[in-house]
């Protein structure tokens, strides 16, 4: 690994460590605060809606290139201040709600927290970019199969800097749950903001090294900035892109403060309207054949994330009906990053093989398989296993973990080295920010479709009948639509082949 790729890595890796109080946050939101699961769903939401704006702060990032640290100085600052309403809320409750009601306070921080990672998620990803060089020491070019291969490497590395990060917390977090305050937990996550400042200004140091190495080899400035720097564009501020992110801000925050009817589903397909005027705009340059492509992906990608899941009421099942606590759930995220680590070195070459539309349609199917068990341990296969086969519901839970994390993380790599490879030099962070935008909403789309599947089959504290169907129902959705659509969106079928390999 190159020392280049350190920057960019450690702002994903403070994304990947900041799920150190994923756990000790579901186990407050039920027993403190009383919220419904159609109520999480519906705040999921909204605080997913904040990937949508990559896209014009991607531009802004191009735009302002060599301001890119104060992005992820501002990001780190609304993390923590996150972070703090949570600390006030586990250890100083009863004077915060004499300012706010707790609940009101825990809406706060949902929604801060996330618009603090897009920022630091934007200028990470183009980091990636600028991590790979595209001149070797001696000044000559890397060949396009290398540029590749180090794209394709520094992307999946990102993706385990996420997910080591994880795995690095997780047990731990859960361990510490079980055995000191979270008030004390959140005090020790005010750390996380802290890392990926690290990042950018050990970005910045590696950026002087470097200079100074060419120097020493002899080159001139003007060599050394060619060699450092994409390719000289003059890019202007596109009135297309930032004008239509001004409207979806204006639009999402007067119907969001409104008393509407069907606010969320507005705004949702709004911005799906809007987003996808703006991704025409970006790919007009481009050869028809490659826009087709970019587009066809880019929707079947967005269906196979846009699925619905079972929402808040599964993990309260799980807490009451399966006896998991803390420290498990902490085991569970553990196995979990640690395997999809494992996946991703070793189905690297596989990937590299496989179109998108194929790892779609196989993750689909291998999904619904691996879902399977948590169906059968509603009606009581654990209760069976354990009666006759001296293992129950924690043995299935890990066994089924360890069989699937390692394709957790597959679909997106291939997507994020294309877009690194092929997207114009001065626009690879718009690029990147367009398409997680289009892709991000679909996670937005996942939690309105669960909310809206919590509403029809209530699931409540100690009350979970309902959901044995709303488990099928979920199982059958995320099976038959990613697959219907990869047949009709497949970019390079012409013969409505599904699995195109």
């Amino acid at each position: 690994m190159q020392a280049s790729y350190i920057p960019p890595l450690m702002v994903y890796l403070a994304a990947g460590v900041s799920g150190f109080t994923g756990i000790i946050e579901s186990f407050y939101v039920k027993e403190e605060l009383g919220l419904s699961a159609a109520f999480l769903a519906g705040l999921g939401f909204w605080a997913g809606l904040p990937w949508a704006l990559k896209m014009p702060l991607g531009h802004l990032v191009d735009l302002f290139w060599h301001k890119k640290a104060f992005f992820v100085y501002l990001g780190a600052l609304l993390m923590a201040v996150s972070l703090l309403i949570m600390l006030g809320l586990t250890g100083y409750k009863g004077w915060m709600e004499t300012m706010l009601p707790s609940g009101t306070w825990y809406v706060l921080a949902a929604l801060l927290s996330p618009i603090g990672y897009v920022l630091q998620d934007v200028v990470a990803d183009a980091m990636t970019v600028e991590a790979v060089p595209r001149f070797q020491s001696d000044g000559t070019p890397f060949p396009d199969s290398e540029l590749q291969r180090m794209h394709i490497t520094v992307q999946t590395l990102g993706r385990i800097a996420i997910l080591g990060g994880s795995a690095a917390v997780a047990g731990l977090g859960g361990w510490l749950a079980k055995t000191t305050s979270y008030a004390a937990m959140y005090r020790i996550s005010l750390v996380i903001p802290a890392i990926s400042v690290m990042g950018v200004v050990f970005g910045g140091l590696m950026v002087n090294m470097q200079r100074r190495a060419f120097r020493r080899k002899g080159f001139s400035e003007t060599d050394i900035f060619k060699m450092m720097r994409p390719k000289k564009t003059d890019l202007k501020p596109s009135i297309s892109i930032l004008g239509g992110s001004g409207i979806f801000i204006l639009m999402t925050l007067s119907i969001g403060l409104s008393g509407v009817p069907l606010k969320e589903e507005i705004i949702f397909f709004s911005s799906l309207l809007i987003i996808g005027y703006l991704i025409h705009q970006l790919l007009q340059p481009l050869e028809t054949k490659k826009r087709r492509e970019i587009i066809g992906i880019a929707v079947i990608v967005f269906v196979f994330r846009a699925m619905p899941t079972l929402g808040a009421g599964a993990s309260w099942w799980e807490i009451d009906a399966l006896g998991f606590d803390e420290a498990f759930f902490g085991t569970l995220r553990q196995v979990s990053s640690l395997l999809a680590i494992m996946g991703m070195f070793a189905l690297r070459a596989w990937m590299s093989r496989r179109p998108i539309p194929y790892l779609i349609v196989f993750l689909s199917i291998y999904s619904t398989v691996m879902f399977l068990p948590y169906v059968g341990m509603f009606y009581g296969m654990h209760e069976w296993t354990e009666a006759h086969l001296g293992f129950g519901a924690q043995t299935i839970a890990i066994v089924d973990t360890m069989a699937d994390s390692p394709l957790g993380q597959v679909a997106m790599i291939p997507m994020l080295a294309w877009i690194a490879k092929e997207a114009p030099e001065n626009q690879k962070a718009t690029y990147f920010a367009v398409m997680a935008a289009f892709t991000n909403l679909a996670l937005s789309g996942s939690q309105l479709f669960t909310q809206a599947l919590n509403t029809v089959f209530v699931i409540e504290r100690g009350r979970y009948d309902e959901l044995g169907m709303l488990m099928f129902i979920v199982l059958a959705v995320g099976l038959i639509v990613p697959i219907v659509t990869v047949f009709f969106f497949n970019p390079k079928s012409e013969n409505r082949s599904l699995l195109n390999a």
